[in-house]
C-alpha cells in the first residue's frame, strides 16, 4: 500500500486553492500512529508564520465542549436531562424548556440573544444575556422540530457556570481541557493566532476580520484551538474509551449517549441529525461521522470523528481549521480527509486466538433458536452472551446481555437490537435451558408458531 500522507496533503492543498483560503490547519489523529498535521497557506500574522500550532477560532465547536459539561452535571446528579431549565437556573422567561431540548436544538428558543449582535459585535455578558431572555422569542413551540440555537448553548454554559460555582471558562479548563490535555485550546485570542478573513467573491482580495469576543454568550462559540487538539477531542467524541482510559472527562456510555440521534436537521433529506449537542453525518454502511461544525468571523472550521466501519482504526479523529469565513470546502475536507484515512491507511487486521469457553450456565444457550418465525444465534465472544439475527448483515452488531445481579437466568439487554428488555431463561429438572424469553418473545429450539405447534407439522 502507498503512503497516504501524499494524498492527505494533496486533498488538503486542493481545498485551500480551491476554497482561496488564507490559512488552512489539518490534523488527524488516531489510535494506532502518531498524529499527522498539515498547514498551506499565510498566517497573516507576520510575529507568527503558520504552523501546527497557530491557533484559529473554533467557533461552534465550541458547543460540543459545553455539551461535555453539561452531561458530567447529570453524570453526578446536579441536573436532570428532562427537567426545565428554570430549575437550576434563575431565567424571566422560557424557562420551561428543559436541558435536553436545549442540547439538542428543539426548544425553540430563537437564534441569536436579544439585539443586534452581529451588527454592534458587542455581546451581552451572562448577566445581561440571561436578564434579557423575555425579550428573546420563542420562535417555535418546544420539541415541534429542529431549529439551531447559539442562545439556548449559551444559557446552558451559564447554568453549568452557576452549578459549579465559577465561570464558564474557569470550569472548562478545570473539567475538560486539563485533564485530556488540550493545552493548546483557549477561551481568549492568543498572539499566535491566525487573521480571520473575509475573502472577496470577485477578486483575490482578502479583508481581515475583527474579532469578536463573545461574552455571556461564550459557551456557544467562543473557543481557540489548533488542528492537532480538535482532532484529539473528535477522535474523543468517536472513541472515548480510548482517548481517555481512565474516565477523567465523561464516562463512555455517556458519550454514546450523547451520539444517539434525537432529531433530523432536515425533515426532507435525513443526511444530518443533532445528538445531545452534536451532529451527527451518515457515511453508510452504519458508519457515522460525529462532531460539529464552527463559524466565526474570518474562520470556518470542521471537527468530526469516525465511529464504525471494519477498516476504522479506532480513536480515529479529524480537524480542519481555515481563515476564511466563507469557504465550505473547510468542512468538506475533514469528512474527506476521515474516508481517506480508513480507506488508504486501514487499521490492522488483529489475529484470531482461542478464549476460554463460555460459563457453564450459558453453554446450553449457545446455537440457533426460533421466534416469530425468524432464526436467531446465540453465542459467547468477548466474555458475554451476544445474539443476532442469523439473516442479519455481517457488519451490523449483536445484541449484548449481561445477568442481573443474583439472577444469572434474567439478563438485560445492554446494546443492540432490544436494548433495555430483559431475556429469561427457563430450564428443565437437568438444567437445560428448553425455552427462552426476549422482550416477553418466546424462543425456542423448534420453530413454532404462536400457539406452540411446530411449523413443519403444517395442517392436518
Amino acid at each position: 500500500m502507498s503512503e497516504p500522507t501524499p494524498r492527505y496533503e494533496r486533498a488538503a492543498r486542493r481545498a485551500q486553492a480551491d476554497g482561496r483560503i488564507p490559512a488552512l490547519s489539518v490534523a488527524l489523529h488516531r489510535a494506532d500512529r502518531q498524529p499527522w498535521a498539515f498547514t498551506v497557506g499565510d498566517s497573516g500574522n507576520p510575529d507568527h508564520p503558520l504552523g501546527p500550532g497557530t491557533r484559529f477560532r473554533i467557533g461552534s465547536v465550541t458547543k460540543t465542549l459545553t455539551a461535555v459539561l453539561v452531561m458530567q452535571a447529570r453524570d453526578e446528579g446536579l441536573v436532570d436531562l428532562d427537567a426545565p431549565i428554570a430549575k437550576y437556573l434563575d431565567v424571566p422567561a422560557h424557562g420551561d424548556a428543559t436541558i435536553r431540548r436545549l442540547l439538542s436544538h428543539t426548544a425553540g428558543f430563537q437564534r441569536e440573544p436579544y439585539g443586534d449582535v452581529w451588527d454592534t459585535l458587542i455581546a451581552p455578558d451572562a448577566g445581561r444575556m440571561l436578564a434579557e431572555l423575555d425579550r428573546a422569542e420563542r420562535v417555535l413551540p418546544n420539541a415541534r422540530r429542529f431549529h439551531y440555537s447559539n442562545l439556548g448553548l449559551a444559557v446552558l454554559g451559564q447554568m453549568v457556570a452557576g452549578l459549579r460555582g465559577g465561570t464558564w471558562a474557569e470550569v472548562l479548563t478545570e473539567r475538560v481541557l486539563t485533564p485530556l490535555g488540550l493545552d493548546h485550546t483557549s477561551i481568549d485570542m492568543p498572539p499566535d493566532a491566525a487573521v480571520g478573513y473575509l475573502v472577496d467573491a470577485y477578486s483575490d482580495a482578502a479583508r481581515p476580520e475583527p474579532p469578536v469576543d463573545l461574552g455571556g454568550v461564550a459557551p456557544a462559540a467562543q473557543l481557540w484551538s489548533t488542528a492537532a487538539d480538535m482532532a484529539k477531542w473528535a477522535a474523543f467524541l468517536a472513541d472515548p474509551e480510548t482517548v481517555d482510559q481512565a474516565g477523567r472527562v465523561l464516562a463512555p456510555g455517556t458519550v454514546d449517549e450523547m451520539r444517539w440521534p434525537l432529531t433530523t436537521t432536515d425533515e426532507t433529506l435525513w443526511a444530518a441529525g443533532f445528538g445531545l449537542g452534536l451532529i451527527l453525518i451518515p457515511e453508510g454502511n452504519r458508519i457515522m461521522h460525529v462532531g460539529h461544525d464552527g463559524a466565526m468571523p474570518g474562520f470556518l472550521a470542521g471537527v468530526y470523528g469516525r465511529r464504525g466501519g471494519e477498516d476504522n482504526p479506532g480513536a480515529l479523529g479529524c480537524a480542519v481549521l481555515g481563515s476564511s469565513g466563507t469557504a465550505g470546502q473547510t468542512n468538506e475536507l475533514v469528512h474527506e480527509l476521515l474516508r481517506l484515512a480508513a480507506d488508504l491507511d486501514p487499521a490492522e487486521i488483529r489475529p484470531w486466538r482461542a478464549a476460554p469457553p463460555a460459563p457453564l450456565a450459558y453453554r446450553p444457550v449457545l446455537g440457533r433458536w426460533w421466534s416469530e418465525g425468524m432464526e436467531f444465534v446465540f453465542a459467547w465472544h468477548d466474555g458475554r452472551l451476544q445474539a443476532r439475527a442469523a439473516e442479519a448483515p455481517a457488519g451490523r452488531p449483536p445484541a449484548i446481555f449481561e445477568p442481573l445481579p443474583d439472577r444469572p437466568d434474567v439478563l438485560r439487554t445492554v446494546s443492540g437490537r432490544e436494548a433495555g428488555e430483559l431475556l429469561r431463561l427457563t430450564r428443565d429438572d437437568s438444567g437445560a435451558v428448553v425455552r427462552m424469553h426476549w422482550a416477553t418473545y418466546r424462543f425456542t429450539r423448534l420453530q413454532e408458531g404462536f400457539d406452540g405447534g411446530w411449523a413443519a407439522d403444517g395442517p392436518e
